[in-house]
């Protein structure tokens, strides 16, 4: 596939989509004094070269219930055991993220629950994965900075 290439309105597209993915193409074109066809078209283009891949929601889990966050770093007995494991923690929907990591764990993950008993009963169920050799637990007390908008301003301003 062909490299795409983004100029300065398809920056401007992708600065307000970052703030908001649901504004309407039509207020986007009319700060940019374009068609909000041109906006679509455009939108479509990035998406069809992956650049943009399907739109977030932000969700408030404290209000849903869902405020204990703890990271799970999991030790495998066999690293050939890797993608089994990951195939079994996809299975758990409180484990909200995992990674394949270097260095202390083979894979680290983020948990969300509904309190210390709920987070328990997922890292046990982590535990029982086979190949998995034991977990060590780190419990969240604030989550202080989760802004991945900041980051993706940046990448498109230096662009």
């Amino acid at each position: 596939m062909a490299k795409f290439k983004l100029d300065e309105i398809d920056h401007q597209i992708l600065d307000m989509l970052i703030d908001n993915t649901r504004v309407p193409f039509t207020d986007i074109a009319k700060k940019l004094l374009i068609s909000a066809g041109t906006v679509h078209v455009r939108v479509k283009k990035m998406e069809d070269a992956g650049i943009i891949k399907g739109s977030s929601l932000t969700l408030d889990y404290k209000k849903l219930g869902y405020s204990f966050i703890a990271y799970v770093g999991v030790f495998l007995q066999n690293t050939s055991q890797t993608k089994f494991v990951l195939e079994r923690i996809n299975e758990i929907p409180f484990v909200t993220v995992a990674h394949v990591t270097t260095g202390k764990f083979n894979i680290f993950c983020k948990i969300r629950a509904r309190d210390t008993e709920h987070a328990k009963d997922v890292i046990f169920r982590l535990d029982d994965i086979d190949g998995v050799y034991r977990t060590e637990t780190m419990i969240s007390l604030e989550e202080s900075l989760n802004d991945k908008k900041r980051l993706m301003h940046d990448i498109f301003n230096t662009l």
